[in-house]
């Protein structure tokens, strides 16, 4: 295997971590454990799951480590083709890391609250879960910034089918436009959810192909 494809392969396979990391921890554990709304609730709906809590912290974790690296490997694989849109790439992927990061700092703090307990526990956790939530919201941003770099890079070396490029770029554009219509008409989820379709087209083909083919024959 040449290096070209064996840095595209590392690429997708440290992409599947992420994504493997993100269902998890995300759409699995978080809506178990770390809810949202009144502090007693919250405080309640932790403290009667803190083992699948400290699993969902771990995942949170997982989640900073495989989208640095990923970012790191994507930069890798593309700095040949355009340094400053394969740079772009990396440092949006490692602004969501950042974020990512924040999060779990509140929940490892609202986890410890937890387990001590104390007068004002519920007050405590009843703002830290709200505001790991809103790293979360904020990451999104540049999650859905590097989809552009990511299409437009994939486009000039021709390193996979045209159509993925265009759907990450398309991707990319569609979750920035579902971030700014959450938050000025939270009630439109029908049409934020209709958006952000081709971003999860265009990751999961970038990732496949990578993963499974490396580089197009022709690159």
């Amino acid at each position: 295997m040449d290096p070209l494809s064996r840095t595209a392969r590392l690429t997708g396979a440290l992409y599947l971590g992420l994504a493997i990391t993100g269902m998890l921890g995300f759409l699995l554990i978080r809506p178990q454990v770390f809810t949202t709304g009144d502090s007693a609730v919250v405080l309640e709906a932790l403290a009667g799951n803190l083992p699948l809590a400290r699993v969902g912290l771990l995942l949170e974790l997982g989640i900073v480590v495989t989208q640095v690296l990923t970012a790191l490997w994507f930069f890798k694989l593309f700095r040949g083709v355009n340094a400053f849109a394969a740079g772009a790439l990396a440092t949006l992927g490692l602004m969501n890391a950042v974020a990512i990061l924040g999060s779990a700092a509140s929940l490892s703090t609202a986890i410890q609250l937890t387990e001590g307990g104390g007068a004002d526990a519920a007050v405590q956790v009843g703002l830290l879960v709200p505001l790991s939530n809103g790293f979360w919201a904020a990451g999104v941003v540049f999650f859905g910034a590097w989809l552009i770099p990511m299409g437009t890079l994939v486009l000039q070396s021709g390193y996979a089918w045209r159509w993925i490029g265009w759907a990450l770029i398309v991707g990319g554009i569609g979750y920035i436009t579902s971030i700014v219509l959450d938050t000025l008409a939270p009630d439109a989820t029908a049409l934020v959810s209709i958006l952000t379709i081709p971003a999860t087209v265009g990751e999961f083909s970038i990732l496949l192909y990578l993963l499974i083919r490396g580089v197009h024959s022709r690159a």
